[in-house]
């Protein structure tokens, strides 16, 4: 210490740290190590599975009516309509909007494997955005006790999603 004029003190200037220590550093990584060791079992993952099923069943109504605005808006030129058929046996895996005047596919889509999906197979609309008369009009999707019913009315083509 040194003194300065008129009876004050100055101290030295404390060293400036640049960084952690080793020791720091450690303790910061095992506690976040233990926070995560404690927090990673309460999670409920089945509220992951829920949402799972109701984006599934909202994406499949967004396709279904798309399929049917297809069937509508291309009624001049094809007088088949559109169709969106489910893919893969049992619980379905997947599936795909086609083009039934062309058979050709204008779009697919898979599902999650935690996702079951049963029900109708195929849904065909035709130029006036009805069902077709051979079309299937339910499907249901679910996952861990939450479960959706999507349905389309067959003289309009209306899709409802509900859930049960």
């Amino acid at each position: 210490m040194q003194k300065g004029g008129k009876g004050f003190t100055f101290a030295e200037p404390a060293k400036i740290r640049k960084g952690f220590s080793l020791v720091e550093a450690v303790m910061v990584i095992l506690f976040i190590g233990i926070l995560a060791a404690v927090a990673v079992p309460r999670l409920n993952l089945a509220v992951i599975s829920k949402h799972k099923a109701e984006a599934i069943s909202k994406k499949i109504v967004t396709d279904l009516r798309r399929t049917r605005r297809l069937a509508v808006s291309d009624a001049a030129n094809n007088t088949s309509g559109f169709a969106l058929k489910m893919t893969g046996s049992g619980s379905y895996t997947g599936y795909e909007i086609e083009n039934l005047d062309t058979a050709e596919k204008v779009d697919s889509h898979t599902i999650d494997s935690s996702i079951s999906c049963t029900g109708g197979i195929a849904f065909e609309f035709g130029p006036l955005g009805n069902l077709q008369p051979t079309s299937d009009s339910q499907l249901a999707v679910s996952a861990s006790g939450k479960t959706f019913t999507i349905t389309i009315a067959a003289a309009t083509g209306i899709v409802k999603c509900t859930e049960n």
